[in-house]
């Protein structure tokens, strides 16, 4: 299967972009952005600048704002459009490990069955106090007790998070009252039971092409909300097509870029707000009797109802579809 890369970035070359040049048969694309430096070049990556992603899509590009994060959208576009089954997101400081990769999107793995609620997947792979970004913060305390199904359930995996080690992407309440490295433990990969639910980010993180569409970023919420939010919405979608969210190792490293953890908080306080009432939201809102794009699109519409997002993320979500579809 065919896999591609797909990172956004506003510095020079990374050390970790010169490693995923490196590997054999996969397409690394590069999305640049206003504060790209002008000459940036890469040998090994495609890189697409602005000027280049009005070229590859005019209507999307349009309706993306300039130094966000969703910009990245239009590598996704270039993914799918030379031919990626598989699209893997992740950013210009995560350093890949010799083990990277992701498991198979079929096969028989451990089944986490957390009840129809979230739980913090990082317990099973650490005993430090850690949690994903965007668990409600009334459970970053709690001890989860899922009930845990050995090897041998047969899973249609969706999207692939594989975690990170070093500086992981954690919220900004874990930063500025811990703010402790960590290295994963390794184990099995673990798959989410229908109902369960963890935030996944867009750290390390692969996705199969028959759900490309959910790859869409919030385009007109906060930098720190958009690939959350994402995350939310996807999960009821991907229950009701049999796909489940998967979770394995870390085999990157990350070497944060600079981060002002004050302004990450002031960025995450929508998430704080409202990522219980996101999946309520969605799950109320769409039906096995469409198909995934009608139900994403369904979902934002909910969400707008409940004043989450505004009236431009449905326009540049309309502009997302049409071309992702038409691909």
């Amino acid at each position: 299967m065919k896999q591609a890369i797909v990172i956004t970035t506003i510095y020079k070359p990374s050390k970790s972009v010169k490693a995923y040049t490196k590997m054999s048969d996969i397409d690394l694309i590069v999305v640049g952005d206003l504060r790209t430096p002008a000459d940036w070049c890469c040998v090994g990556a495609n890189y697409i600048s602005v000027a280049d992603q009005d070229t590859l899509s005019p209507k999307l590009s349009k309706a993306l704002p300039l130094n966000h994060y969703s910009r990245k959208m239009l590598g996704y576009l270039l993914a799918k459009k030379t031919g990626a089954d598989i699209i893997v997101d992740t950013d210009d400081d995560n350093l890949p490990k010799s083990s990277w990769g992701f498991p198979a999107f079929q096969g028989n793995f451990e089944l986490v069955d957390g009840g129809n609620d979230f739980i913090n997947i990082y317990q099973w792979f650490t005993s430090a106090k850690i949690w994903p970004r965007g668990l409600p913060l009334d459970l970053i305390n709690t001890r989860f007790q899922a009930n845990i199904k050995g090897i041998g359930v047969d899973g249609s995996v969706g999207i692939w998070q594989g975690l990170a080690d070093g500086d992981p992407d954690v919220d900004a309440i874990y930063r500025l009252t811990s703010d402790e490295l960590c290295v994963f433990n390794d184990r099995e990969p673990l798959i989410l039971k229908k109902g369960t639910i963890c935030p996944f980010n867009s750290q390390n993180t692969a996705i199969r092409r028959e759900l490309f569409p959910l790859l869409y970023l919030p385009a007109h919420v906060t930098f720190r909300f958009t690939d959350i939010l994402r995350g939310l919405v996807a999960q009821p979608i991907m229950w009701l097509y049999g796909y489940s969210l998967g979770f394995t190792n870390a085999t990157v490293i990350q070497d944060r870029n600079p981060h002002n953890y004050m302004h990450d908080f002031i960025s995450e306080l929508p998430m704080y707000q409202h990522c219980r009432q996101v999946v309520e939201i969605v799950s109320g809102a769409i039906s096995t009797k469409h198909g995934l794009e009608n139900n994403l699109y369904a979902a934002y519409e909910a969400l707008l109802l409940k004043g989450i997002v505004v009236d431009k993320e449905l326009h540049a979500l309309e502009a997302w579809l049409s071309e992702i579809s038409d691909l």
